[in-house]
């Protein structure tokens, strides 16, 4: 039934996936060389040593088509691999782990004193044929009992600083919908769960488990019922032929991105036709061939509101490339103090890693309007590498109708 191509398909596959694992190792190697050479050369330029290896993990992110804040655990991990843990290392090497695992394993070991993180090191990897067959929580769960047995203090003393990592984060899912996450103590988040179920439990009106589940959650967080609409401010990018119907252009939330017309349409008329709710509409002017925003401009160092505002609703996200995290910082390309205006041409949202990075000795940014009305920056390294982003595509040129004006004084009048 199955012939020789086939089983030659799958020893290619397998191959593939041990030269991926000899990669990573490799790129290991390679970023700590990197981070090595540039402590060295800046320590003889007498830059201080706190100061020294800024911005190394963002370039080997850059490098790696990676997020900033990825390229620091990329870094963190070579290190540990490089440094302390060479039996990892040889296992990553020769296929007999993935870059995942190998990862699991740092983390596991990582509240252990170097001592201690090798002795894991070496009881874990030390022979590669122990891994067959291991998968990802089976590799997680070995070393994190070995570092329990070895320091049991130390496990727990993480485990109790680790509350302090508790967040609350968003991201978008497909079909305009969210995630929201919570990271939590464990207590906590099974009790947060359980409630949500209970709730589930003794609810019979015809909602699913996971929709009582989700409404109860909504409710019980914002204090509002979650058939009111919630209050919305439409920062509309999107003609009032698409508001109104006449066309299906997508709107865009800052924060999210696009949505289709439809559901924009649906929004605003949910919160205007709601008296609980609050309903406000923004127009933002755009070129009026491409639909990019409209430049603004300041003559003080820091961004006036307005134009932070506008920055933030173009870029919508960190501009460095492949970078997601959200906007902290307006920053300039230029900087004030060598002469860059504050203008929206020369602003970027940056988040703070990012910002903070690109301070770093040999960090250029440039930024232009290219031939499509976007605008795009330019980043180079102190290696010489270049990398490019261009803000987000907004929609079709927007144009003014006494119908939008007529919109934008109804739905003032209403939120007053």
């Amino acid at each position: 039934m199955f012939d020789e191509h086939q089983s030659a398909l799958i020893e290619r596959i397998a191959e593939l996936e041990r030269v991926k694992s000899a990669a990573a190792a490799d790129q290991a190697r390679l970023a700590v060389a990197l981070d090595t050479a540039r402590r060295a050369a800046e320590a003889a330029a007498g830059v201080p040593a706190a100061q020294r290896g800024r911005g190394v993990a963002s370039e080997v992110a850059l490098a790696r088509r990676d997020s900033p804040a990825r390229g620091g655990r990329h870094l963190g991990f070579a290190k540990a691999l490089v440094h302390e843990m060479p039996h990892t290392l040889a296992a990553l090497e020769c296929g007999a782990l993935s870059e995942w695992r190998a990862t699991l394993i740092v983390r596991e070991s990582a509240c252990l004193n170097v001592e201690d993180r090798r002795r894991l090191d070496a009881e874990l990897c030390a022979d590669p044929a122990g891994l067959d067959g291991m998968g990802d929580a089976r590799v997680a769960a070995a070393a994190k009992a070995i570092a329990y047995r070895l320091d049991p203090h130390a496990v727990v003393d993480r485990a109790a600083k680790a509350e302090n990592e508790r967040a609350v984060t968003i991201r978008p899912a497909p079909d305009t919908m969210t995630y929201v996450t919570a990271l939590l103590p464990v207590a906590q988040g099974v009790s947060v769960y359980a409630a949500l179920r209970r709730e589930a439990d003794t609810c019979a009106d015809g909602r699913s488990r996971g929709q009582v589940m989700a409404d109860t959650l909504v409710e019980r967080v914002t204090g509002r019922d979650a058939a009111v609409p919630m209050p919305i401010a439409v920062n509309l990018v999107l003609t009032d032929e698409t508001l109104l119907g006449g066309a299906d252009a997508p709107a865009d939330i800052a924060g999210y991105g696009p949505i289709p017309a439809a559901v924009a349409r649906a929004m605003v008329a949910d919160s205007v036709g709601d008296r609980r709710s609050l309903a406000t509409l923004r127009r933002l002017y755009a070129h009026p061939a491409a639909g990019a925003l409209v430049a603004m401009e300041s003559r003080a160092r820091l961004f006036p509101r307005g134009l932070a505002r506008f920055i933030a609703l173009r870029d919508q996200r960190c501009r460095t490339p492949y970078c997601d995290a959200p906007i902290r910082h307006r920053d300039h390309a230029q900087p004030w103090a060598d002469g860059g205006p504050t203008t929206a041409d020369n602003g970027l949202g940056c988040c703070e890693r990012c910002n903070y990075a690109k301070q770093a000795a040999g960090w250029r940014v440039r930024t232009q309007v290219d031939e499509n009305h976007t605008h795009t920056a330019e980043f180079t390294t102190p290696t010489g590498h270049t990398y490019r982003s261009g803000a987000p595509p907004r929609a079709p040129a927007i144009t003014v109708s006494e119908v939008e004006l007529r919109i934008g004084v109804a739905l003032a009048r209403h939120a007053a």
